[in-house]
């Protein structure tokens, strides 16, 4: 039968406090873009990530583009209005994530060159990277992911950016709270980006945060995000700006939530090792946590099916098929037969070379013939990981899994 009430795949996990700050926003009349609430979540994740400068915006796309921008300038110069700051430039991206980490190069007129993936992490694969500076020496810029809340290989791909004379930008949208030997991810880039959308682990319905030790980039990322108004009596401006500010209001829901982070992480990890035991005897494996040194925040718990246990299936851009095959099955299979119990899964990130709209960009793989990106796409699925799932609602759907290789 299903569930009564829908159960999401990652959904906000609200605790009371939120409405503290922003009936506080509300009788203090601060509902725009200035107040305590953004004061205070700013100085309080600068802290608690380990970074001298936190700036709110509006979320963590634009947190994104203000640091690659900052990076291109950095990097090529400043340009004419409009121009874009990576006009007739690559950056290297990671392949498989959302295209929120990839479309900013491109606001900044930038051509992104996609990073294959690699097994151990599902991230940006190092050994690809190496290569991708072989056939793009130039390249000045590097954006990767950690995707699904599991820190990258770090240590290497820093070091071969930084051996190359690149700039780092660190895309930690999903991976709040999870930490690399001892340190936060949002700290290792020279500019670094956070989300509060409200699929994330901290949400404050929307937002995100810049994150650096550069003071400099801190005060023209906070200019920029304000419409770039000079230091006059009147509305000046001398360069571009945008809107990207986050509110007070928006603030006070984060500032609520951001101390139950360790909650949250916690019940996250209790969902995947709930799911992992749960399939421990069927052909299939879960997405990776990172090995020694390495702790996730399990955003999201997902799942690769064996190659041996697929069934055949077929996708285009659009549709899917599949044939029931006796102890096979697909992601498609498996994710109608949670969408049948008015539960919510998703498939893995579609990997951005695959994708329409970048098909003809460069495509760097790594130490393989074929994609690592395109295999776990095509294997792969997110599971419903909301924290607020009971453990006897997940049997149900661990029952479902296990059913469509009956």
């Amino acid at each position: 039968m299903p569930f009564e009430k829908k159960i999401y795949l990652s959904s906000p996990t609200m605790h009371g406090e939120e409405l503290k700050y922003i009936t506080e926003a509300y009788e203090t009349n601060w509902m725009s873009t200035i107040g305590a609430n953004l004061n205070a979540i700013e100085s309080e994740i600068a802290e608690y990530v380990g970074c001298r400068h936190a700036v709110a915006l509006s979320s963590g796309t634009s947190a994104l583009h203000l640091a690659i921008k900052y990076a291109g300038e950095k990097a090529y110069g400043p340009t004419i209005p409009g121009k874009g700051a990576l006009r007739g430039h690559h950056v290297f991206c990671s392949d498989m994530t959302f295209d929120a980490s990839v479309n900013p190069v491109v606001y900044e007129c930038g051509t992104p060159v996609f990073i294959d993936t690699e097994p151990d992490t599902w991230n940006m694969s190092p050994e690809a990277l190496e290569r991708a500076f072989e056939q793009f020496p130039e390249v000045k810029i590097v954006v990767f992911a950690h995707l699904y809340g599991t820190p990258s290989r770090i240590d290497e791909l820093i070091g071969t950016a930084h051996a190359h004379h690149a700039i780092v930008i660190e895309d930690a949208a999903e991976s709040l709270g999870a930490t690399y030997h001892g340190h936060q991810t949002g700290t290792f880039g020279d500019y670094n980006a956070i989300s509060f959308n409200g699929n994330k682990i901290i949400t404050g319905s929307s937002g995100g945060m810049f994150l650096t030790d550069d003071e400099d980039a801190a005060e023209k990322v906070r200019k920029w995000s304000t419409q770039s108004r000079d230091n006059a009596p009147w509305y000046q401006h001398s360069e571009l700006g945008y809107n990207y500010r986050m509110s007070n209001v928006i603030a006070g829901v984060i500032r609520g939530q951001f101390p139950y982070l360790g909650e949250h992480i916690a019940r996250k990890k209790a969902v995947y090792e709930r799911y992992r035991e749960g399939f421990k005897d069927l052909p299939v494996s879960m997405n990776p946590i990172g090995g020694d040194g390495v702790s996730p925040n399990y955003w999201l718990s997902c799942l690769l099916i064996d190659p041996d246990a697929m069934c055949g299936y077929t996708r285009t851009d659009h549709e899917y098929s599949y044939e029931s095959e006796p102890g096979h099955t697909c992601p498609d299979e498996i994710l109608d037969a949670i969408a049948a119990l008015n539960a919510e899964g998703r498939p893995i990130w579609k990997p951005m070379h695959m994708q329409p709209i970048y098909k003809d960009n460069p495509f760097i793989l790594g130490n393989t013939k074929d994609s690592v990106g395109e295999d776990i796409f095509a294997r792969g699925l997110c599971l419903p990981s909301d924290n607020k799932m009971k453990p006897e609602e997940q049997d149900v759907i661990i029952d479902a899994v296990r059913r469509c290789f009956r």
